[in-house]
């Protein structure tokens, strides 16, 4: 009989070599949005699905799912060993059920989507737009089926970004969102509404990244494993833990576009160059999930990058930098100004409170959509009537409504849900953090963030795949997802903004 260690050797030698492929197919993927010329589409489709179907081969093989099969039956395997692969056989199971052959048609169909997405943009008409949407729609209803799912097909591609996740467990939580945020959103619209005008002020677009990096830098973001670069939607993208790359995206009468992109998806790689190297192309060298990556995103971006102990030591640094632009902005001013509370079309410029009902949205078109309730054609007039139903606004036009965002071009149905997830997460470890850590704010204060970063990572980045969402937040918190730390936290925060009870 052959040894574990040996067998643990040639499981690692396979999947390692699918890492590497999947790596390199991600490098063409971040040159995709990044630099590529607007022709290089057609091709680029063509070597993307070739990668991508050799990964697949590689772990659908009869040869990997033997040695799989021979690995999960072994006792003599250390914790960590045991885990990835047990996790690795659950992937095996799920990926054996969808043909190579489909996997080409998906990621042809998915780079043939995004340039069709970005002509749609740019001429800002969703028409252009649906007829690759709609085939892309087709492809993810096929993959569910290939895929099976007990009650609801969306269950099948929720499961791809939050292990466990079903209908029946969102639902409750976004009738939450329905209850719990509209009284603080009424109660918001009577108080005195805050001036964030000033951010809308000529802001030079190099000042901005030179500021962005500096911010980055003191977050704890190792450019000398990463970098930040442009792109039409801000993103972050790992090829290991030593080589993670985020971008950003710049206006220069907006200075929020620019800064708050930078540190969400900051926080995104912090975790990804926290994921324990030596497992490499591993389960434990990956994500815990969609909404723990969100987590870390949304505990930065808002939790620390909104609040007031951030900006004592950052506010005097900006005013340097933009000494004309904000000569008549108090910081307090400055701090109520970037939390303001209304309204609006964009997700990803939405303020915390109305965040939520624009991942609850995409939430149900997604499974209308997977159902056929929708027809895709019809996705526009939806999504502005369901803006009005929601939030009071409605698109005047489809850049500013159902073409913002790029997920569906690249067949992500059933990533959204996880974005409120990650910010109900990330209060709830935000929470816990305070606690463990009594200097924490003054800390920040001085600029100084290494303890919060060490915390995370040793209470969630270096565990990658080991514990499911839940499983982590009861390890880190005592408790699984607890929507009342949300609301404390958003109740404490807007209570000094509006002065509301």
């Amino acid at each position: 009989m052959q040894h574990s260690a040996d067998l643990y050797t040639s499981y690692l030698d396979l999947v390692q070599k699918a890492a590497d492929i999947q790596y390199a197919s991600a490098v063409l993927e971040w040159d995709q949005e990044v630099y590529m010329p607007a022709k290089g589409f057609k091709q680029r489709g063509r070597q993307l699905a070739t990668l991508a179907a050799q990964a697949h081969d590689l772990l659908t093989s009869d040869k990997y799912g033997a040695l799989l099969q021979e690995l999960v039956q072994r006792d003599d395997l250390r914790l960590q060993q045991r885990a990835n692969v047990k996790l690795s056989h659950e992937d095996y199971e799920k990926n054996r059920r969808l043909p190579s052959s489909f996997i080409e048609d998906i990621t042809r169909q998915s780079s043939q989507s995004f340039n069709t997405w970005i002509t749609a943009r740019t001429e800002n008409d969703y028409r252009t737009y649906a007829s690759e949407l709609k085939k892309m729609i087709a492809l993810k209803k096929q993959q569910a089926e290939y895929y099976g799912y007990e009650q609801h097909p969306y269950n099948a591609l929720l499961n791809d970004y939050e292990k466990g996740a079903t209908v029946r467990l969102l639902d409750p939580v976004f009738a939450m969102v329905r209850e719990n945020l509209p009284p603080i959103l009424q109660k918001i619209s009577e108080a005195k509404q805050v001036d964030n005008g000033f951010f809308h002020r000529e802001f030079a677009k190099d000042k901005q990244w030179d500021f962005s990096i500096d911010v980055l830098k003191k977050m704890g973001y190792d450019f000398d494993a990463g970098r930040q670069d442009y792109a039409e939607h801000p993103f972050t993208t790992s090829f290991s833990s030593k080589d993670v790359r985020i971008t950003t995206r710049v206006d220069e009468h907006n200075f929020a576009s620019l800064l708050w992109s930078s540190i969400h998806e900051g926080g995104h790689a912090l975790y990804e160059q926290g994921l324990p190297e030596h497992e490499y192309g591993l389960p434990l060298g990956s994500a815990a999930s969609l909404a723990i990556h969100e987590s870390q995103s949304r505990l930065w971006e808002n939790c620390v990058g909104r609040g007031t102990h951030f900006w004592k030591y950052f506010y005097p640094v900006l005013q340097r930098s933009f000494a004309e632009q904000l000569a008549d902005v108090t910081e307090s001013a400055f701090y109520k100004g970037m939390n303001r509370v209304s309204s609006s079309l964009i997700r990803t410029e939405a303020d915390e409170v109305t965040y939520h009902f624009h991942v609850m949205i995409r939430y149900e078109i997604e499974k209308a959509l997977i159902t056929g309730e929708l027809d895709p054609n019809d996705i526009s007039g939806a999504w502005n009537d369901m803006y009005e139903q929601y939030l009071g606004v409605r698109p005047a036009d489809d850049k500013t409504g159902v073409l913002q965002d790029v997920h569906w071009c690249h067949g992500s149905f059933g990533y959204f849900p996880t974005y409120s997830l990650g910010s109900f997460y990330a209060a709830q470890f935000m929470e816990e953090a305070e606690r463990q850590l009594p200097e924490l704010y003054s800390d920040v204060e001085q600029g100084e963030f290494g303890k919060l970063l060490h915390w995370l990572r040793e209470n969630i980045h270096q565990y990658g795949r080991m514990y499911t969402s839940e499983e982590l937040c009861t390890k880190v918190t005592g408790k699984g997802l607890d929507f009342t730390c949300f609301m404390r936290y958003i109740r404490n925060k807007y209570n000094v903004i509006y002065n509301i009870v």
